[in-house]
Parts: C-alpha cells; sequence; structure tokens
C-alpha cells in the first residue's frame, strides 16, 4: 500500500497519463511538471501514472458502470482521475478517506469544481459495491486490462498462454542486475547486503541479481563505479548465444541503450566490436554506459550513427564473424515494465515493425563471412516478428539455416526459442542463431 500524499502528486500523474494517451509519449519521456515537486511526491506520481495505465481499460470499465452517463470528451481528465481513485482504491488498497478526498479534491485544482461531488459519489459507490462490481468484471476480457487488438493477438498466437501472458504484463517486473564479470562480484553483493537489499540469483544468467526493495539504480552503491549495470535475465542470455572470441569481427547492429554492447566487452574485450544506432541521442547513452563501465576509447570498439540497413553509409566491406540484431520491435514482452507499450501501440506498427526486421535481416546478412553466426533477438511474443519472421527470411535465403539456442530457459518456437513474460521472472524475449553455410 502506498502512503497518501499530496493533491499536486496526483494532478501530476494526470499529466503524465494525458501525455501517453493523448500525445503518444513514454512515461519515461514525460515530465508535465513533476520536476517542481518534492522527490516523495514525484515517486508517488510515477507510481500512480504506472498503475493507472497498467490497469487502464479495467479501471475504465469500473468508471463506466458507476457514472449514470459518461462524460464528455472535454471531460476525459475527471474520467481518468475517477480511474485513479479507483485504482488507489482496488489495486494499491489506499486508506478510502484519503483516496475518495483527495482524488476528489483534484476536480477543484482542475477548476471544475462541479465535478468533486461526482467523483465523491462515484468512488464511494465504488467502496459499497465492490464485491459485486469485480465478480461481474471477472466475466469480460476487461478484466485483463489490454486493448483488444492486442489481446486478439495473444489469443491467436498462444491460444494456451495468452491468459497467464495478460496476467503477467500486469504484475511489474523485478529489478534485475547485471554484475559485471571484471569486478569483484562477490564484493559488489556484500556491498548492495550491507545497504540493506535482499539479492536473489537467476537459474538461467549467471550474472543476473535481482534486488529487493527496487530503488532508482543511481541510488544502489556501486552502480557509478561500473559494478553492475541493469538488465534483464533474458536479455542477459544473448552475448553467451552469440559466443564471440577474441579476435573476431562483432557487429551490434542496434544496440541502445548498449547493455549488450557491454556484455559483450565483459566477457571479452578483445573483440572488434562494430556499435551502431541510429539515434545520436541514444548513442550518447551507449557511450554514457561504455564511459562508466571502463569500456570507452578500447582498442578495436568503434561506434557509429547509423541505420544498420544502410550498409553503404557505414560499411568497411570486411565481412563479421558475428551479428547481434537486437531488431527494433513492438516491444510486446516488456509491457510488464512499460505498460504504456499497451496504448501506444497498434496492429498497424507492428506490422511495421516486421517490415523493419525483414529489411534488416536482408540487408545484414551480406555482411556475415561464411560459416558466420547472426543471433536475431527481439523483445516480442509476437509469431510474425519472431518464428514468422526467421522462416520468412530462411525462404528467401537458401544459404542460411537456423537452430537453436540451445538451453533450459523458454520454449523452442520452431526455429528458435521463445520466452513468455513472467516465466522466470523475466521479460518475455525471443532468439533465434542464422548461421551462413556459403
Amino acid at each position: 500500500m502506498t502512503k497518501p500524499t499530496g493533491g499536486d502528486a496526483r494532478l501530476t500523474a494526470l499529466k503524465m497519463i494525458a501525455s501517453v494517451l493523448d500525445r503518444g509519449q513514454s512515461l519515461a519521456d514525460t515530465d508535465s511538471g513533476g520536476s517542481s515537486l518534492s522527490s516523495r511526491d514525484r515517486a508517488f506520481a510515477l507510481h500512480l501514472a504506472y498503475g493507472v495505465l497498467r490497469w487502464f481499460s479495467a479501471l475504465e470499465w469500473l468508471s463506466a458502470q458507476l457514472l449514470s452517463k459518461p462524460l464528455k470528451r472535454k471531460d476525459r481528465d475527471i474520467q481518468r482521475l475517477i480511474c485513479l481513485g479507483l485504482y488507489q482504491l482496488w489495486i494499491d488498497e489506499t486508506a478510502p478517506h484519503a483516496a475518495i478526498n483527495e482524488t476528489s479534491e483534484g476536480a477543484r485544482k482542475l477548476k471544475k469544481p462541479w465535478a468533486v461531488g461526482l467523483i465523491n459519489a462515484v468512488l464511494r459507490r465504488f467502496q459499497r459495491e465492490q464485491d459485486v462490481l469485480l465478480e461481474t468484471l471477472q466475466r469480460h476480457d476487461e478484466r485483463l486490462a489490454h486493448p483488444a487488438w492486442l489481446l486478439d493477438a495473444l489469443k491467436q498466437d498462444w491460444p494456451d498462454d495468452w491468459v497467464a501472458i495478460a496476467e503477467a504484463n500486469n504484475r511489474a517486473a523485478p529489478l534485475w542486475l547485471r554484475l559485471n564479470s571484471r569486478a569483484d562480484q562477490a564484493k559488489t553483493l556484500n556491498v548492495l547486503r550491507e545497504a540493506g537489499f535482499e539479492t536473489g540469483r537467476h537459474p538461467f544468467s549467471p550474472a543476473a541479481v535481482k534486488i529487493e526493495p527496487a530503488r532508482p539504480v543511481a541510488q544502489l552503491p556501486g552502480f557509478s563505479e561500473g559494478h553492475f549495470s541493469v538488465q534483464d535475465p533474458a536479455a542477459q542470455l544473448a552475448p553467451g548465444i552469440l559466443q564471440a572470441v577474441s579476435g573476431q569481427r562483432v557487429l551490434d547492429a542496434c544496440a541502445a541503450p548498449g547493455g549488450k554492447t557491454c556484455h559483450l566487452l565483459e566477457i571479452n574485450a578483445e573483440i572488434e566490436l562494430t556499435v551502431l544506432d541510429r539515434s545520436a541521442q541514444r548513442m550518447t547513452m551507449i557511450r554514457e554506459n561504455l564511459q562508466r563501465l571502463g569500456f570507452a576509447g578500447r582498442p578495436g570498439l568503434k561506434l557509429q550513427v547509423a541505420d544498420a540497413a544502410d550498409t553503404r553509409d557505414w560499411w568497411d566491406g570486411q565481412p563479421f564473424d558475428r551479428i547481434l540484431l537486437d531488431a527494433p520491435c513492438s516491444a510486446s514482452g516488456v509491457i510488464r515494465r512499460h505498460p504504456e507499450i499497451k496504448w501506444l501501440r497498434n496492429a498497424e506498427q507492428v506490422a511495421e515493425a516486421v517490415r523493419i526486421q525483414a529489411g534488416l535481416l536482408d540487408n545484414l546478412w551480406p555482411l556475415l563471412r561464411t560459416g558466420g553466426m547472426l543471433l536475431y533477438a527481439t523483445c516480442s511474443v509476437f509469431r510474425k516478428e519472431n518464428s514468422g519472421q526467421v522462416n520468412s527470411f530462411l525462404e528467401r535465403h537458401d544459404d542460411a539455416t537456423a537452430a537453436g539456442p540451445d538451453g533450459a530457459w523458454g520454449r523452442i518456437a520452431s526455429p528458435g526459442r521463445q520466452i513468455l513474460p513472467g516465466e522466470e521472472e523475466m521479460d518475455g524475449f525471443y532468439y533465434a542463431v542464422l548461421r551462413k553455410t556459403r
């Protein structure tokens, strides 16, 4: 349960929600005046925004049952304020007097005093009828708090798992670190434990450590010194699959924010690594991570702002032994970390991602040495981005074979392996190993 705080935090949360739903921004890119809040209230506003967006369609369904008539579009801020109050009462288990009174007074701060009584009445009615309403909600898909197109796609691709995927998406992900293999890992763990954090290891990723309670990573001792990075165990599997060895030419084709880039160098700093990203701003993030971990200026390390698919703009004509293509995708496997993805994506965007992925595969394939490996990865659960994409690629390229990767994690996806969200506490991820036969 979250302790109540000031109404301004609630209004900041509303602005964040509006930035996502009305302007298509991610929560990470929103500010909405929150910088004027105390750190405590800023954290509370983020907590509310994440929670409402995680459960938005379920909250909308509940509010529709409680309102005598729909609100006008110009009053969607009041609609969302009601959703915020319902979230606090239902999911967050906030003290009722705080949730109801503070949320209702939010309407006055929005200069809509007429809505104060309405919000108060709606939330108090939810208190009285909560059991019946929630029982009825369980008979509707809205209980899963996903847009209809996304649920339909999950049902089609995962007829036996779609409910479990949606439920996993609605649980906040734990904080996972990747311990730097070039640092004293035992000492790093001891420092974290002495600071009051509980730690847990992962069965499939030896460098992965779960931290509880979760905190902003900059507040964790050892982060600025490069002793660890934030990375889900599913993403940490990539370098072990790629198996790059000293002296090999390796391409990290779509590298930002640089987690896999740094992990490759932590495992073997003697590879010749070319790092690409089409965004100069995101390349800055990669540089910052490399600097923090002590890899900036490393011999054989080349960073370039470029579109990996436009090979004439950046390739020097020398083939690569290994290519890591962590392809742009729907990010449907990381919704539990970024609930706004549910409301920012649509079927047309998924189709566009599929087109971009195919172009990257086709354009990067000629750069791979005969006998080399291209590791194709996405943080998606959609088959058209994953096994479907790889099978289409194999039909176009008779010099390619697909296999594994081998492992006890995930499930066979024919070809490749798929991790579904929440499995072994990992994000949804897909890997396929493509080898060049001639």
